[in-house]
Parts: C-alpha cells; structure tokens; sequence
C-alpha cells in the first residue's frame, strides 16, 4: 500500500469588503446571476459569474427541468455562453455563489464533479488557470489558479 495525500490551499475572507475591487465585483455580479435562475424543483438558485482575459465579465445561472438531468448548473452555463460567444478570450476568474429559501448559502458552494470538469478543459483549451471564488455568508473561498 502507499500512502497519498491530496491538499487544497485557499484563502478565507470574511466578507466581499475585503476582496479585491474585480473579486468583489464578480462575486455581486453572480449574486445577481443567482436570483434569474430557473430552480422550481430545488428552490437552491446558483449564479456564476466569469472575468475574461479582456475584461469582460459573463454570468450564469442554474436552468433546471422536470427531465432530470437535463438541466444546467450555473457554471457551466457561463463557460459554454463564453467560449461559444467569445472563443478568443480565455476565462481568468470565476465567482459562485448559491441561495435557498432561506437566503445565500451559509458555508461556500462547491462546483459539482460536471462542472470541475467543464473548468479544467477550459483550463487546457486556453492553456491558462483559472482563480475560483467560492461565495457564501459564513466566509468566502479564493482557490488561485496555479
């Protein structure tokens, strides 16, 4: 047997006042996405928000449907609305956040296995990192692309 170990570095804040001007920026602009989201069956609205290499910043949100899995998660709603309209700027940041009934999330949402995945063929399409910021009301996670 071998023993491995598998660790994850990422900054904590405790609030978006203490994020950079363009960190702070994204993690509104995916509080905003969130609350377009189409979460009839879940009532859990997420909302993702992306920085291209220009500048430009993309959002996106989950689109649920009866026929599960059918549906789309918020990030990859804004990744592929990125590369299919602006396939010449690589995605540098991505902010998400999540709401239930009860308001944002308490503890930091996490993208689902699909989405990791759709975050680093990205990564490889543009052969560039990408920052993650993970936003919820107890704290917010900043994952550096590296």
């Amino acid at each position: 047997m071998n023993w491995k170990e598998i660790k994850i570095a990422y900054r904590e804040y405790a609030s978006t006042d203490e994020l950079p001007d363009n960190w702070k920026k994204l993690v509104l602009k995916a509080r905003e996405a969130a609350k377009n989201a189409y979460a009839p069956y879940s009532n859990f609205h997420v909302g993702a928000a992306l920085q291209l290499a220009g500048g430009r910043i993309v959002t996106g949100n989950n689109q649920e449907n009866a026929a599960y899995p059918v549906g789309l998660c918020a990030e990859r709603t804004a990744l592929f609305y990125a590369n299919a309209n602006f396939p010449y700027e690589a995605v540098e940041i991505i902010a998400v956040t999540a709401t239930n009934s009860n308001g944002r999330v308490g503890d930091p949402v996490k993208p689902c296995g699909g989405c990791r995945q759709a975050l680093l063929e990205v990564e490889n399409r543009y052969n560039k990192p990408i920052t993650i910021i993970l936003d919820g009301s107890n704290a917010i996670y900043v994952l550096d692309g590296v």
